[in-house]
């Protein structure tokens, strides 16, 4: 099931790529961002009608929102969602002319009871919309990772009927004024680093250098190891010293036996767990000698949101952690992942009296199951 959860582009390789086969108007990948120009005519970063919203959730930062001067009704930049109706959609706009972040679950290109907040380039910056199964909601943030609910609404029927016949669309048009453009960056990524395309083949306790830069690589491969998953696999290196992969957590290169090792920052690494599937994965150190975690113990959750925002505990990870030397193992049995029904996030600690180390931290990913 595409998943709009697993959809993920920094923007940074210079060209759009085949997930946003449907854009037009002129859209381009530019500096870094997808760049739709804001005209009298229509322009957008589309998907093809081939994603699902049901059980998933995305999030995008609109960095650049189209000047208003010279447009009479609209100047706008829009995040949405849209069915296979045409009209039917769900999603954010923000209109430079009235001067409002919009809400929206649409029908015929209108929602009366939409949510309308005067919009702010700051508390705005980062636009997120997720559905559950039971509910849609419309989220904003300043950095990406603190988020405000805006809007919680019944998911309408539609998301589930069209599951894989969705299209995400970041689009602008304008009925007036100079032309000029809206941008969007960080689609479901926080990495502001250069993708190459490459091939390889990792094991599960593969080592690779944090090196000296940031980089994202995107990478068809085969992993090998106890996960036993297919790629495509995001591997991302961060400059501080931590190396997150689809199987391997690398402290910093050189770095000192704990507790130095608390002064690491958390890395990103995405759970992909399938629904009614036995999960296994572990978590190595491989570039400190004779590192161990002995004293240590790995605490866990997946919640529907960050605890800050009373996000509701689906699943404690606590009993399936297991230490062992360098390596933490998480072991999920089918039982339990069976009772996993929707997305997430979640982070992984570890705790040695009154030290509190966050390893790890991102979001959980559902592949609903099919045969029972």
């Amino acid at each position: 099931m595409p998943s709009l959860s697993t959809l993920v582009d920094s923007f940074n390789d210079g060209t759009l790529g085949p997930e946003w086969g449907n854009a037009y108007g002129g859209t381009t990948e530019t500096g870094g961002r997808a760049v739709v120009p804001c005209t009298t005519a229509y322009a957008g970063c589309q998907t093809g009608y081939a994603w699902t919203l049901a059980g998933a959730s995305f999030f995008v930062q609109v960095p650049t929102t189209p000047n208003p001067a010279g447009a009479t009704a609209e100047a706008y930049a829009a995040v949405t969602v849209q069915g296979t109706t045409e009209g039917t959609r769900v999603g954010f706009i923000i209109n430079k002319v009235s001067g409002l972040l919009r809400c929206v679950s649409e029908t015929a290109y209108w929602d009366a009871a939409a949510v309308e907040l005067t919009y702010d380039p700051v508390a705005h910056l980062f636009l997120r919309l997720a559905e559950d199964g039971t509910n849609l909601t419309w989220s904003t943030s300043p950095d990406g990772t603190t988020w405000t609910t805006r809007r919680t609404l019944a998911s309408p029927a539609w998301i589930a009927a069209d599951a894989e016949l969705c299209a995400l669309d970041m689009s602008a048009h304008r009925d007036g004024g100079v032309d000029d453009v809206a941008e969007f960056d960080y689609f479901n990524t926080l990495s502001n680093a250069a993708v190459w395309d490459v091939s390889a083949t990792l094991t599960a306790t593969a080592a690779m250098d944090a090196g000296a830069a940031t980089l994202t690589a995107q990478a068809a491969a085969s992993l090998t190891g106890e996960t036993a998953l297919a790629a495509p696999l995001h591997v991302t290196a961060d400059l501080s010293a931590i190396l997150t992969a689809e199987s391997t957590f690398t402290a910093r290169a050189g770095a000192a036996p704990l507790p130095e090792v608390a002064g690491l920052a958390a890395g990103h690494f995405d759970l992909h767990i399938e629904q009614g599937a036995t999960y296994v994965q572990t978590f190595t150190v491989l570039d400190v000698p004779d590192f161990t975690w002995d004293g240590w113990d790995a605490r866990s959750q997946i919640r529907s949101a960050a605890a800050s925002e009373n996000g509701e505990l689906l699943l404690d990870l606590a009993d399936y952690l297991t230490v062992a030397g360098a390596t933490i193992r998480l072991a999920l049995p089918a039982s339990v992942t069976e009772g996993l029904t929707r997305n997430g996030v979640w982070d992984l600690e570890m705790v040695s009296g009154s030290t509190v180390v966050r390893l790890l931290q991102g979001q959980a990913r559902i592949s609903l199951e099919v045969t029972r």
